[in-house]
């Protein structure tokens, strides 16, 4: 955590010299966070940004998800940045690691007053605030990508930590941490036969993406130069893959995408 929390501190340092000097600061929680690997999580010495709206977390709807009250309304609140295997959804079955991250969000931030921080978006599509949640002076986006529970999951513009979270995830899969260790593994992808080379790579290094729309659960291929490929982030613990050809991923269910 120490980096962690040293890279955080440097990039809020620049916020922070650019907001009101007097501009409040959230109340949070002062205990300290039971880690499930045993050791405990001391709250962060790290300055949070200032200027960060209070709210009181009244339930916790998934890894990623949570309700608060908020200047008396009941607002649902969107993690910026990170996704979490999902547990909700009825058009989707429960994924590997889904039950453990809602626990896990749930140990971080129920019952506790957080701070909430904005990147540039207000809300997203289904009207939840989309936020970064700061709680015991930690980004809870942040620590959950870094236990495993959740993918970084940017989409711009709101792209203040994603080289953050990228880090973080990197780090976890290292380490095979919660949803990358062996209870979530996939099947790689299948390489091409010797001599062949997959589609638009030339080389065994599988390059169209095969994604799962959040919408409407539909399997979508993209290709590299498509409009979608390059914001495109591939969750493997959600059963989305890399495919080395476009029949490849044809046949096992994924079509290609429109643009």
């Amino acid at each position: 955590m120490a980096r962690v929390l040293a890279v955080v501190a440097l990039l809020l340092l620049a916020a922070a010299c650019a907001q009101p000097s007097g501009a409040p600061s959230p109340s949070t929680g002062t205990a300290t966070t039971p880690d499930p690997t045993g050791a405990t999580l001391e709250p962060s010495s790290s300055p949070t940004p200032v200027g960060l709206e209070e709210a009181f977390v009244i339930n916790v709807v998934d890894g990623d998800t949570i309700d608060v009250l908020m200047g008396g309304r009941k607002l649902r609140v969107r993690y910026i940045g990170i996704d979490t295997p999902e547990t909700v959804d009825p058009r989707r079955p429960v994924e590997c690691f889904g039950r453990e991250a809602s626990e896990r969000n749930r140990e971080l931030v129920e019952g506790m007053t957080v701070g909430l921080e904005r990147d540039v978006s207000e809300t997203d599509q289904f009207g939840r605030l989309l936020r970064h949640v700061w709680a015991n002076g930690e980004m809870v986006n942040a620590a959950l990508v870094e236990e495993g529970y959740a993918t970084a999951s940017t989409y711009p513009p709101d792209v203040r930590y994603a080289e953050l979270l990228a880090a973080l995830e990197t780090e976890a899969r290292a380490h095979d941490r919660g949803l990358w260790g062996p209870a979530c593994a996939t099947p790689a992808a299948t390489p091409p036969a010797t001599g062949a080379g997959c589609d638009y790579s030339g080389t065994s290094e599988p390059v169209i993406k095969g994604n799962i729309s959040l919408n409407t659960g539909e399997k979508i291929y993209h290709l590299p130069g498509g409009e979608f490929y390059d914001q495109t982030v591939i969750s493997e613990a959600k059963g989305e893959r890399w495919f080395c050809t476009e029949a490849g991923a044809v046949a096992a269910g994924w079509r290609k995408s429109k643009r």
